[in-house]
């Protein structure tokens, strides 16, 4: 008798757990381990069918009464940034992103602490270690970049690189038709430059010029202030049990 390995994943689920966005909810996931004998289109597609990935696992919500959670791709061909956007695309204009390998720095770590400890004193991650976080930015089986934004030098023309400190950092997953925001951070000392935003438009402008048609922003929560943010971006598609659709107020 001869016994046939199965690419398909094996899914499990979480026990409830207090919601981290909605007051007195309660949330479950459905997750699975990403390893490196997967096919790389069945990841691609667990990512673009509603998965997000957190080092080598894929989860998605799966609360029993709540559907408050939808994920959220940015349509880069038609997107044209709002009037406040432009602006803070000009307010940032001197600085510079560059691709780098999913590597961590000392240098990334001290800014995304000076990040949780301004921004996310008690959030779930407040308590990240220097190896935590190196786990978080190594421990992948997809393709996985890391964005460093630096002041423009007087050089940056000719190498596409910044220069001086770290200003924000942007942990991305490339997927067949897009990226997927993993996970970004940011000087907390610099909030005229709304950094978040920033990081989102350049990303844009990285899909458009590479041929990409989505961003992927993760999930926006209805009823969480947290994630308003992430509507801004028109046009944009929200997954629901018909598939991917065209968001509209």
């Amino acid at each position: 008798m001869t016994e046939h390995k199965s690419d398909f994943p094996q899914f499990y689920i979480t026990a409830p757990q207090p919601c981290p966005y909605l007051h007195g909810k309660l949330e479950r996931k459905l997750f699975t381990h990403l390893t490196r004998g997967r096919p790389a289109p069945l990841v691609d597609n667990l990512l673009k069918g509603g998965f997000r990935r957190s080092q080598n696992i894929a989860y998605r919500p799966a609360c029993e009464t709540c559907r408050a959670c939808v994920s959220v791709r940015i349509l880069v061909d038609e997107f044209e940034p709002s009037k406040n956007m432009r602006r803070i695309a000009g307010a940032n204009d001197d600085l510079i992103g560059t691709e780098h390998k999913a590597e961590p720095t000392s240098e990334q770590y001290s800014l995304f602490r000076r990040y949780l400890d301004a921004r996310h004193k008690k959030g779930g991650m407040s308590e990240m270690t220097v190896l935590d976080y190196a786990m978080m930015v190594e421990d992948t089986h997809v393709p996985t970049s890391i964005i460093e934004y630096r002041r423009r030098g007087p050089d940056s023309f000719v190498t596409g690189k910044g220069e001086g400190p770290l200003v924000a950092v942007a942990l991305s997953d490339r997927m067949a038709d897009g990226y997927s925001m993993v996970y970004s951070f940011f000087d907390p000392e610099q909030p005229q430059r709304s950094l978040g935003t920033w990081m989102i438009l350049d990303h844009v402008e990285r899909a458009r010029a590479q041929g990409m048609p989505h961003v992927y922003l993760g999930y926006w929560v209805e009823g969480s202030r947290k994630m308003e943010y992430k509507t801004r971006f028109r046009p944009q598609e929200h997954l629901n049990a018909a598939g991917w659709e065209r968001y509209e107020d």
